[in-house]
């Protein structure tokens, strides 16, 4: 088994960290003496933080500032396939674990550092996900023009891990070991790629996507007659047909105004209340019905907890517990880990510090100081 030691915090290392660990691999997540991952301490709509993105890992109490806590990392980073590190710039090398640092220690392991910048003019600057998604123009295409708006979760944190770890794949697969760097800001830029890509083409500024005239004739929030939102796509002119055959609106197939994707774009305005008025006749479970009979594609307003109870996200929860409570939370698809449940602080200190050669006076000595 693989193994990674995490010195990650609040999103972006932990889900690295997260990813390795429904992986199958071992991961060891230092933190900080009483206080650990900053992320335990939230509480409201960020309650869940802590528990969701460190499921599976092991927990080892350790101040790495300390000359004891330094020889613990140097002999745990010996045993290790990889580090990751979402530390504040310039932490790692102060306190001498950069990857020149730790190469010496291990020259084959695998070092996987999440930043706010890359190299660059902005590259020694703090950053979380939210500033990032505003520098970036990610929160300007989200809302309105009034009012940029970041994503529904910490996106460019978690697609940032993303790429760390796929990196870190090729490293593997090639048996080398290697620095991994992620910033956040560039891994922004790529998302929002496709915006300034449509900008080089069209020389002009693009309305944010909520305001936006989407491209797609079809491409709308409907309501049933029992109050449920749903969001229908009708990409195609044959998608179009079944769409009109399944709600008896074969007189408008025909009809010039609808004859082409971009021919029902120009005419949104007509149609789409035409179709509403259409829907509002309907129930929802007669919509979902002829939509899965005519395979057009839709979606249902849900809120994420309502997934909780959706026969095709049941498959893909599992059952974790943490202080001691039991809870269903979604996992990777391809999930293969043994362990889901999120570590107290430091449960596992005395195991890893005894199997790294350490007596058990000394492991009591170094936790009483720990905790002073």
């Amino acid at each position: 088994m693989k193994r990674v030691i995490e010195l990650g915090q609040i999103v972006a290392g932990p889900t690295a960290g997260l990813i390795f660990a429904d992986m199958g691999f071992e991961v060891i997540k230092v933190e900080k003496p009483c206080s650990g991952d900053i992320s335990r301490e939230l509480n409201g709509t960020s309650a869940g933080t802590f528990m969701y993105y460190n499921r599976g890992k092991k927990s080892l109490e350790l101040d790495i500032k300390t000359d004891f806590g330094k020889e613990v990392l140097t002999k745990l980073l010996s045993t290790a396939d990889i580090i990751v590190e979402n530390m504040a710039p310039g932490t790692m090398k102060k306190i001498g674990f950069s990857y020149e640092d730790v190469k010496k220690i291990n020259s084959r392991i695998i070092y996987v550092s999440i930043k706010g910048y890359m190299e660059g003019p902005y590259e020694n600057r703090k950053s979380l996900d939210y500033p990032i998604e505003i520098e970036s123009g990610l929160a300007y295409m989200t809302g309105t023009k009034d009012r940029p708006m970041r994503m529904g979760a910490s996106i460019v944190d978690m697609v940032a891990a993303i790429l760390g770890v796929t990196k870190a794949f090729q490293l593997i697969s090639e048996n080398k070991g290697g620095l991994v760097e992620i910033g956040l800001f560039e891994t922004a830029m790529f998302l929002a790629g496709q915006h300034i890509a449509t900008y080089e083409i069209e020389k002009k500024d693009l309305e944010p996507i909520n305001e936006m005239n989407f491209a797609w004739g079809i491409y709308d929030y409907f309501m049933s007659s029992d109050n449920k939102k749903l969001f229908i796509a009708v990409a195609t002119d044959d998608q179009w047909k079944k769409f009109c055959e399944g709600f008896g609106l074969q007189s408008i197939i025909t009809d010039e105004k609808f004859s082409s994707n971009n021919a029902r774009y120009m005419h949104r305005d007509f149609l789409i209340p035409l179709i509403q008025k259409k829907l509002l006749s309907m129930k929802y479970e007669e919509i979902k019905n002829v939509l899965d009979l005519y395979n057009i594609s839709y979606g249902t307003l849900n809120k994420p907890w309502d997934l909780l109870h959706d026969p095709q996200a049941l498959k893909y929860m599992v059952n974790m517990n943490y202080n001691n409570n039991s809870y269903e939370v979604p996992r990777l698809p391809f999930s293969v880990a043994q362990n889901n449940n999120a570590p107290t602080l430091g449960n596992c200190t005395k195991k890893i510090l005894s199997d790294l050669g350490y007596s058990d006076t000394r492991i009591e000595e170094a936790i009483k100081t720990m905790i002073k």
